[in-house]
């Protein structure tokens, strides 16, 4: 389950590099957030993108047509596309259909599955193509809470889409440039691309999470750690039930809570405020303690995307105050004093 390094090629897989990324018609950065996440930590296996003629977004790569992106080499049309429900319109099902005839694999992240529309699947057939639904969860266990060998750190949220694939990958990043064993484990559809493997987990049966992750994550016997990618909030009255299984499963050593200063709301409920970061904290810490009862905070990471240069010193620093952890935004300023904390609480 060792997920693949960063020069590592999917040649061998269903959907073999190089990416044409499908944004459709993205209504906002958010929605188009996997194509997003495989340009910042895997652009060398993205050619181009895809825009359809009401597309709100970008990711900052080569527009192109289906034929022009197969001409430029690519091998795969990922749909880089999260939306509410995770269904396809029937123009991205054309456009699909499109790719395939224009002879490219297709995978996609969604809940609604590529083999669950006869005409995409037909599509693939005479074109000799590969179909790949990152949300078919593989079989897995029932959680049984033992204690598992080796060091785990996983991400959680005040909300959803806070920064929790990045800032594991981030942190991913530090301990291998400082010659740690770190490997990320991925959970969600864009982390499963990146890492060319992984548990598409809110796709698994309820009864079922904390043992998928335990599966994701076994026993560890290298002195390294797995980073496991958190979902959702146990805050979030949509996906707390995820995010608890996860915390089960993960029986995690260490957590980084992750949060966007300035959210209004909770993503998708405006009638659910954002929750402070130390009930958070204190919340994920008590619930990650039925199986973990030494478990500890080592660091907070903040998405200060919409912040300047000094509103995002200030709120890193706001945070570093109340909590007296290290704060810091994985994109603007890297994860190194979070590690510094977490090799202090767990030296090599």
């Amino acid at each position: 389950m060792n997920p693949l390094p960063p020069s590592a090629s999917l040649a061998d897989s269903h959907w073999p590099p190089p990416f044409l990324l499908y944004l459709g018609n993205a209504p906002d950065d958010l929605a188009a957030k996997t194509a997003r996440g495989l340009v910042q930590f895997r652009p060398e296996w993205c050619v181009g993108q895809f825009r359809g003629p009401d597309c709100r977004t970008s990711v900052h790569v080569p527009d192109m047509g289906f034929a022009e992106a197969r001409a430029a080499g690519a091998n795969t049309m990922i749909v880089g596309v999260a939306n509410a429900g995770g269904r396809f319109g029937p123009e991205t099902v054309a456009d699909i259909v499109a790719a395939l005839d224009a002879g490219m694999n297709v995978a996609s992240g969604l809940h609604e599955r590529l083999t669950a529309h006869p005409q995409i699947v037909e599509a693939a057939r005479r074109n000799g193509k590969h179909l790949f639904d990152a949300r078919n969860p593989p079989a897995t266990p029932v959680g049984n809470g033992l204690k598992r060998a080796g060091r785990r750190l996983l991400t959680v949220g005040t909300d959803c889409s806070t920064g929790k694939m990045y800032t594991t990958l981030s942190l991913e990043t530090e301990m291998r440039a400082r010659g740690l064993k770190a490997d990320f484990r991925a959970t969600g559809q864009t982390g499963i691309f990146i890492a060319g493997r992984g548990i598409p987990i809110d796709a698994v049966v309820a009864d079922f999470i904390s043992g998928g992750i335990e599966w994701l994550s076994p026993d560890r016997h290298d002195g390294g750690w797995d980073l496991i990618e958190g979902q959702g909030s146990l805050f979030h009255p949509s996906f707390a039930g995820v995010s608890t299984g996860l915390l089960h499963g993960a029986q995690p050593d260490a957590l980084v809570l992750t949060h966007e200063p300035g959210r209004p709301h909770m993503r998708g409920l405006k009638h659910y405020p954002v929750p402070d970061l130390r009930t958070t904290l204190e919340a994920n810490l008590a619930t990650a303690r039925l199986t973990n009862p030494a478990v500890i905070a080592v660091g907070v990471a903040l998405n200060t995307s919409k912040l300047d240069d000094a509103g995002a010193a200030r709120a890193c620093r706001d945070a570093e105050d109340l909590l007296g952890l290290p704060v810091q935004d994985p994109v603007r300023d890297g994860t190194a004093r979070i590690i510094d904390r977490l090799l202090e609480a767990f030296p090599c």
